[in-house]
């Protein structure tokens, strides 16, 4: 249990203890069965290799899935000896936490590494895929991204950009990852033609066949087609090399080899978008047959089973013959132990770069449900990640400003239904939301309930803002932290949370929420109060309340509100005080995000600014420290600077 002392925000914020009694049995609960692992294997010459190869940001845009603009006649005949999964998802829209899940088997949203990007730490105890893998005798490499959002090192027997199955010893069996960047949304939104000069035949822009939520323009027809490139570069390039090299190894029939993505296309309405479009992945899977057990599909085969990464893990760790450890809450997929198929898969959006958001989905074999617990926030925020870089957020923006916006493509910028839910065999594109449709009141009821009970039984972390979970996992683990708390201690947040937007929640009911011992409570309280949009003396006085909260979280909740009500100067001395607690990068993170939203209310807080924003700069795009914190506050402050009408320093 967690007691916090109610100080006022000018005084240091909590700490939280954990007793060692609870911390034994934490790691009780995770500690892998290591002798048992050891001794799997009786003859080490019948265990398969396994390699996954990725490519980052695409969509199931092959022609082995029926696509008829790709171009990808690699994976098509690799498609023709393996099996084919036709609803395989990420489990988040965007890589860290879509990969934490995958190496782990846990849902990043349990292990606090829903975020992009961050630094969590895990249990001690806590081993991930490969060091199963090597303690039964594998050799593990990466080549080369991890972006887990915890430190990898350590974990491999070698991460880097030359690491092979060639640097094993003794014939060692192999588990295997490469990672292919070419189809990445920098290289999607830039339009250069290096990326593609390999190609002898490109794709017409006359022949795209645009989604009907991007508008058909000639630039973006442009942008359709580049992406579709792309993907023929790795199927041409990458992928075939790495074919070949197996083959002239002599291994391609010792080892089991899966192709897939890390998410949607990274493009609009796709990555970091939690609907199918930025879920949905290709994924191949290519079993020798000196392998295949009962249970397993044939050669060219397509498999409509629900997949998603958190499976992939106790996959692999059957494949190679080892039992399952408990923390995995996946299922395995392959052979003759494969798991009861799943009834439902599960995704998560939380803060990616610099803007915060919390929603989750459920999807079955014929609906999508999600809950969005920001719905006052569009998807497309002030934001340095939409900007004119990216030429398809270029091209959206181009036309909004003219008034030639498609309607569809007009939502990015609109306020969230709280609830959707949408029929994917009736309507692929998630276009009509179908959560006030009364034919259909029980199957939301049923999908809600379901959401629900995967949050409440995970122990969903994105219900604590990332600053709380931070500070008060800061000498464990948000995944032991979130262990602490009873399931009646977890309903009364996640209650607090689904409140967040209801059409019949009243202030009052807010107000008793605001009030709470409990800070991740009063969090989602502020939040509600920006959900509801009502104005009037007793939010007013509320919300300058909720400035003195000893949780920073609630405070800059409270102040960003209040700032829109036109009070920023009750609001502007806690924004400035939080945003120079140099110790806590992640509590500078969701000020410096409030300073960013605020708008050009923000002007009074640039001394403070300048003072800080050296901290945070560094050699990346020769401008920021380092690919996590250090960048998302330099990404919020830099917008700050733009909001302002001044220039971004220098030096």
């Amino acid at each position: 249990m967690h007691f916090i002392h109610r100080e006022p925000i000018y005084m240091k914020f909590f700490t939280c203890f954990f007793g060692p009694a609870i911390l034994m049995t934490i790691v009780s609960c995770v500690s892998p069965n290591r002798e048992e692992n050891s001794k799997a294997f009786r003859n080490p010459d019948d265990r398969p290799n396994i390699i996954w190869i990725t490519c980052e940001d695409i969509s199931p845009a092959l022609g082995c899935y029926g696509d008829p603009f790709a171009s990808t006649p690699n994976l098509d005949r690799f498609a023709e000896e393996g099996i084919l999964f036709t609803n395989a998802f990420a489990n988040a829209p965007i890589c860290a936490p879509a990969r934490s899940t995958l190496i782990t088997g846990i849902y990043a949203t349990s292990t606090g590494t829903q975020h992009l990007r961050s630094e969590i730490t895990l249990p001690d105890d806590l081993m991930i895929l490969p060091e199963y893998l090597r303690e039964a005798g594998y050799y593990c490499s990466n080549n080369a991204k991890t972006d887990y959002n915890f430190v990898a090192e350590g974990r491999w027997d070698e991460i880097s950009d030359t690491a092979h199955w060639r640097n094993r010893k003794n014939e060692q069996p192999f588990f295997r990852v490469f990672n292919f960047g070419i189809t990445h949304e920098g290289h999607a939104n830039t339009i250069n033609d290096e990326d593609v000069a390999t190609l002898k035949r490109k794709h017409s822009q006359d022949s795209a066949n645009l989604p009907p939520y991007f508008p058909d323009t000639p630039e973006f027809r442009k942008i359709w087609a580049h992406q579709y490139d792309l993907v023929s570069v790795f199927d041409q390039d990458q992928f075939q090399f790495l074919i070949r090299q197996l083959k002239e190894d002599g291994l391609y029939e010792n080892t089991i080899i899966f192709f897939f993505s890390d998410h949607g296309f990274g493009l609009p309405r796709y990555k970091r978008w939690l609907y199918r479009t930025g879920l949905n992945v290709p994924l191949i899977i290519r079993v020798p047959e000196k392998y295949r057990r009962s249970g397993t599909s044939a050669p060219g085969s397509r498999d409509n089973r629900l997949i998603s990464f958190v499976d992939f893990a106790p996959t692999v760790l059957r494949l190679a013959g080892l039992e399952v450890p408990a923390q995995m809450v996946g299922n395995s997929f392959l052979g003759d132990q494969a798991d009861k198929p799943n009834n439902y898969v599960f995704g998560a959006r939380s803060r990616a770069d610099d803007v915060y958001d919390v929603s989750r989905c459920v999807l079955d074999e014929k609906y999508i449900y999600i809950r969005n617990f920001f719905p006052h926030q569009p998807y497309i925020q002030d934001a340095l990640i939409f900007g004119d870089q990216k030429a398809s957020f270029k091209e959206l923006r181009r036309l909004k400003n003219m008034g030639a916006l498609n309607p569809e493509a007009q939502q990015f910028w609109q306020p969230k239904a709280v609830e959707e839910l949408y029929d994917l065999s009736k309507d692929p594109m998630e276009l009509e939301n179908l959560a006030n449709d009364p034919d259909l009141r029980e199957t939301l009821k049923t999908m809600r309930k379901t959401l629900y009970s995967w949050m409440l039984e995970t122990r969903d972390m994105g219900l604590f803002n990332e600053a709380e979970m931070m500070l008060r996992s800061a000498t464990s683990s948000p995944y032991e932290l979130g262990l602490t708390f009873t399931e009646q201690q977890f309903t009364e947040i996640l209650d607090a949370a689904f409140r967040c937007g209801e059409e019949h929640v009243t202030r009052e009911e807010i107000l008793t929420s605001l009030g709470h011992s409990e800070a991740a409570v009063r969090y989602w309280a502020v939040v509600s109060f920006h959900a509801l949009g009502e104005k009037d003396s007793f939010v007013v006085d509320a919300l300058r309340g909720a400035l003195q909260d000893p949780s920073p979280s609630v405070a800059l909740a409270a102040a960003e509100l209040l700032c829109q009500y036109g009070r920023c100067s009750d609001a502007l001395p806690v924004i400035s005080y939080i945003l120079q607690d140099v110790e806590h990068p992640w509590v500078v993170l969701q000020a410096a995000i409030t300073s960013r939203k605020i708008g050009n209310k923000a002007i009074p807080l640039i001394p403070v600014i300048e003072e800080i924003f050296p901290a945070y700069r560094g050699e990346i795009w020769n401008r920021y420290k380092s690919w996590s914190y250090p960048m998302f506050i330099g990404f919020a402050l830099d917008k700050v600077y733009l909001n302002c009408g001044l220039e971004l320093p220098t030096g």
